[in-house]
């Protein structure tokens, strides 16, 4: 089975576990990715409070939007592990994506 299903549940696995190469994963995932999935529930978040649905429109926006962050994060998080460059570029990738992903989570 190799169907784009397949291909993106492969990539998604892959990131989790830190399989991904830490630019990929910092730049594609975290920043790229975290900022259309945020954006996108955040604009579904406005439609539905605009249509008068408060709760609905809650869960749009958060529980959408967290677990893609966290799996980010984590990707980030894991990749970082076996770079092999520079630690700095490591320890700056974590805490960029740590704070970034935390404050869109939130706000």
């Amino acid at each position: 089975m190799t169907g784009p299903l397949h291909r993106a549940a492969h990539a998604l696995v892959s990131l989790w576990r830190g399989a991904r190469p830490l630019g990929e994963a910092f730049w594609l995932w975290a920043v790229l990715g975290a900022a259309a999935v945020n954006f996108g529930t955040s604009a579904l978040f406005l439609a539905l409070i605009s249509a008068g649905h408060p709760v609905i429109a809650w869960i749009a926006g958060y529980a959408l939007s967290i677990p893609y962050n966290v799996l980010a994060l984590v990707g980030v998080w894991r990749s970082a592990d076996s770079y092999e460059g520079a630690a700095f570029w490591a320890h700056a990738a974590r805490s960029i994506a740590l704070v970034g992903l935390v404050v869109i989570s939130v706000f």
